[in-house]
């Protein structure tokens, strides 16, 4: 009798991966939580950010950011041009994706591939993304 390969998408697959995300934001937190208050502000100083930001951040996990750059990318972006050409532009950012209130709009426009269209009503980062796509030299080739 053949077995048959279970799909990676399943229901047991994803709530395994989401417990895995939970599991290492939660670690992550109580590690940056444990720190005392001078070496939270250190860690903030090197990462040019304040220690609150720090904790924002690792509370909204290490995937926070992942709409700014799908939506760099449907905006003909180049994301790696870009993190180069103008690193603490990009961490900033990332710092507003991160703590964006409007994530499931995001998603939405993008998996319906609208976000091009749809993102200046919301994105806190328009601005920005907006005078990316009028330099020739952060466009993809």
């Amino acid at each position: 009798m053949g077995t048959t390969a279970q799909s990676p998408d399943t229901l047991a697959s994803r709530f395994l991966n989401w417990c895995a995300q939970a599991w290492e934001a939660t670690t992550e937190a109580d590690v940056i939580g444990s720190l005392d208050d001078e070496t939270l502000r250190e860690i903030a100083r090197d990462c040019c950010v304040t220690p609150d930001q720090i904790l924002q951040l690792v509370k909204a996990g290490p995937h926070a950011a992942d709409e700014m750059e799908a939506l760099m990318k449907a905006l003909g972006i180049d994301v790696d041009e870009v993190s180069l050409a103008h690193p603490g532009q990009f961490r900033d950012m990332q710092i507003t994706c991160s703590t964006c209130t409007s994530k499931e709009r995001c998603r939405r426009d993008l998996a319906r591939h609208a976000a091009d269209q749809e993102y200046i009503h919301y994105c806190g980062n328009a601005e920005h993304l907006n005078v990316m796509r009028a330099d020739p030299e952060l466009l993809v080739a």
